[in-house]
């Protein structure tokens, strides 16, 4: 629904969510004379207050409190009202890469796992952050390495550097000793074959009938060892998750209450999946390429007193992955609007550079 502000009215709304974000008690027309800069009187706000109450954009959570915004009030103040600056972004941007670049680069897990905690701490938030879906992703080399006389081993690289492995027993009628003294050559029929295929052409795009006479022994070997690392794909692409900031949203007085912080354990630790279909669920980016699900919003019941605000990183200008933050319907939107846009881009150029 459309709403149809004027300028003073704007601005009340503004006021009004600005204080409470930062008290998180309901805010009286008095305290807006005070600490804004209105030039009418508290009699005047009152009343443009009511109107905003009568509007379904603030409410009363008690007949002689001041006002609280409701979820329209929240969405009218991120769509209108606030423009997280990309000067913000820029210098969060900025302060993730130098704090993560301290913390070293030892894997592209390791980058994310960082990520996610430097963003919890900045937004305040519970920080989600997905690993790359590896059915996106393309692959750069192939290769089988002997583990012992009865196993192989079939290692993929992405073009993230994501790494996928399986281990197979070798077929009885293979002889190990001649596999080992072929496996080079074998490891530059799939490169050729299948360096910048997709992840989920594995085995699709190998033609069986360009193996030599001599290898089709190990036609068998490889298509088991394809498949295995295809479904090892497909489990990859459910989403390794990297989770950070409970204590951070702890702090937040909307979840003192045991019941709200049982809610958000259980989603965290043990239900992934409606997490991942949150994540998935993302409707169409609303401020600048950053999806926002504010309260009644969000499809999950038990976190419908919750924000959650998203973007996408990148590789090769595909979206391969999801930088979330989730805190409650009060927070500071401007800066986790721009701490998310800042985690966004920050991995987005490691994986182009990794």
């Amino acid at each position: 629904m459309k709403h149809h502000l004027t300028h003073r009215e704007q601005k009340v709304l503004w006021a009004t969510i600005d204080h409470y974000i930062h008290t998180a008690e309901p805010v009286g027309s008095k305290a807006l004379v005070s600490e804004y800069d209105f030039d009418i009187s508290p009699a005047t706000i009152r009343n443009v207050m009511n109107m905003l109450d009568r509007s379904g954009l603030l409410f009363q959570p008690h007949t002689s409190a001041g006002r609280v915004p409701s979820d329209s009030g929240y969405r009218v103040y991120v769509d209108e009202l606030i423009d997280p600056a990309s000067e913000l972004t820029y210098s969060t941007h900025q302060f993730l890469a130098s704090k993560s670049d301290r913390l070293g680069k030892s894997s592209l897990d390791g980058v994310m796992r960082d990520v996610a905690q430097i963003l919890a701490t900045l937004s305040g938030c519970i920080a989600v952050i997905t690993a790359p879906n590896m059915q996106t992703m393309r692959i750069r080399h192939l290769q089988l390495v002997m583990v012992d006389r009865c196993k192989v081993m079939a290692i993929a690289v992405s073009d993230t550097y994501h790494t996928a492995s399986v281990t197979m027993d070798l077929p009885s009628e293979t002889k190990p000793e001649i596999l080992e003294g072929e496996l080079n050559i074998l490891n530059n029929f799939l490169n050729e074959h299948l360096r910048d295929k997709n992840w989920s052409e594995l085995n699709s795009a190998l033609q069986w009938d360009d193996l030599d006479r001599q290898f089709q022994q190990y036609a068998v070997l490889l298509q088991q060892s394809l498949q295995q690392l295809m479904k090892l794909c497909d489990r990859t692409a459910l989403g390794q998750m990297f989770i950070s900031g409970l204590t951070e949203l702890l702090r937040q007085p909307e979840f003192s209450n045991l019941r709200q912080v049982q809610n958000i354990v259980q989603l965290l630790e043990a239900d992934r999946a409606s997490l991942m279909a949150l994540i998935v669920d993302q409707p169409t980016p609303s401020t600048n390429s950053v999806s926002i699900r504010i309260g009644s919003e969000i499809s999950i019941e038990p976190i419908q007193n919750c924000t959650f605000i998203s973007s996408t990183y990148l590789c090769d200008d595909k979206p391969v992955g999801t930088v979330g933050v989730l805190g409650p319907t009060r927070l500071g939107y401007t800066r986790a609007i721009a701490s998310v846009q800042a985690a966004a881009l920050h991995l987005t150029d490691a994986i182009s550079k990794w």
